[in-house]
């Protein structure tokens, strides 16, 4: 796939960003060309090797219809067990490797593991890190995908689970 500039793009675990073209560096005696990308929520650039754009997990936004898609599974709560069960240090590296997959569904189930657990026990520095960083990938992403306001969606999503640490969705 190649992206063109201006376009909108997630890079996984950085969130929504935008082509700002196509450079070429020598690295090791051999060029290669890479996408300039800069991440929107934290103005960072990011340079990913267009040969190998894909490989990392740069994709286009999601579509509306699957961005709405995955809203709406914030609301199903059915067949939910969350993972209470592991220990913090495993969760985090399971929410982490989630994140990093650069899938919405996965960062979703993330948010909403990590909120459901957050309703029956303190969630450790690192998890509650997670839990900010997953909020901010899906509500950046939802925002562009279904033209929205990302603060409006992200009281959307907090209401969903009763203000975060409210009360039990279920």
């Amino acid at each position: 796939m190649v992206f063109e500039k201006d376009q909108l793009v997630v890079y996984p675990a950085q969130g929504v960003g935008r082509v700002e073209g196509i450079r070429t560096y020598e690295i090791g005696g051999v060029e290669s060309d890479f996408y300039v990308v800069r991440i929107l929520s934290n103005n960072a650039t990011l340079l990913v090797p267009t040969a190998n754009a894909r490989g990392v997990g740069l994709r286009s936004i999601c579509d509306a219809e699957y961005g709405q898609s995955v809203l709406s599974s914030l609301h199903d709560w059915t067949d939910f067990k969350g993972n209470v069960g592991l220990n913090w240090n495993r969760r985090y590296r399971e929410y982490s490797e989630k994140l990093k997959s650069g899938d919405l569904v996965d960062v979703a189930h993330v948010l909403k593991e990590l909120i459901f657990i957050s309703q029956n026990k303190e969630l450790s520095f690192g998890e509650r890190r997670l839990m900010e960083q997953a909020m901010g990938l899906i509500t950046t992403e939802l925002a562009f995908a279904l033209e929205r306001d990302r603060e409006a969606l992200q009281q959307e999503i907090e209401e969903i689970f009763g203000g975060i640490a409210g009360e039990n969705p279920e």
